[in-house]
């Protein structure tokens, strides 16, 4: 999917097909600072044993880091994280239940020795930032490339701060 090495992937997993709503633009992030990565549908309950297995392969099949995405009960990036040293990087899904605060409090509140680190709701961007910023300890082309995005995020606000000051002094 990119020019990174087989080291520097990312495993996705979705615990629904509906979550890919939310996630495109994490993939399309992880795209933008040339991440490979593979995306799957994984359901932490109907799927057990398919959680636990990508979990325990995902260190020798070369993923860096793995950002699971979950809505309501939100179990699967703690069982990720139960079956794996890889990092694990948790995105809440919004439900029409509760809004997703019942998913950020499923994937934030885990056990000690559990980690999974937590974005907010539906912050499947910050998911795939974060993760890019995980993999940069080790690469020094990802640490320039997230520099260059900070830098364009600085841009678009003083962008915008200029075009609100046309609009007051004109208003």
């Amino acid at each position: 999917m990119s020019k990174t090495s087989k080291a520097m992937k990312v495993l996705v997993v979705m615990g629904s097909d509906s979550d890919y709503n939310v996630m495109k633009d994490c993939l399309a992030t992880l795209k933008k600072f040339e991440i490979e990565y593979e995306c799957v549908v994984c359901s932490a309950h109907r799927t057990p044993e398919k959680s636990r297995e990508l979990a325990k392969s995902a260190k020798k099949n070369g993923f860096a880091c793995i950002i699971a995405a979950a809505g309501k009960a939100a179990h699967l990036p703690g069982v990720i994280a139960a079956y794996t040293t890889v990092p694990v990087i948790g995105v809440p899904i919004k439900s029409d239940a509760l809004d997703g605060m019942d998913a950020l409090l499923a994937i934030a509140q885990m056990p000690p020795g559990i980690p999974v680190a937590t974005v907010a709701i539906n912050g499947s961007v910050n998911a795939a930032v974060l993760a890019a910023q995980i993999m940069a300890v080790k690469s020094k082309a990802l640490q320039i490339k997230l520099k260059d995005y900070k830098q364009e995020l600085e841009e678009k606000v003083e962008k915008k701060n200029a075009q609100l000051q046309e609009v007051i002094k004109n208003g």
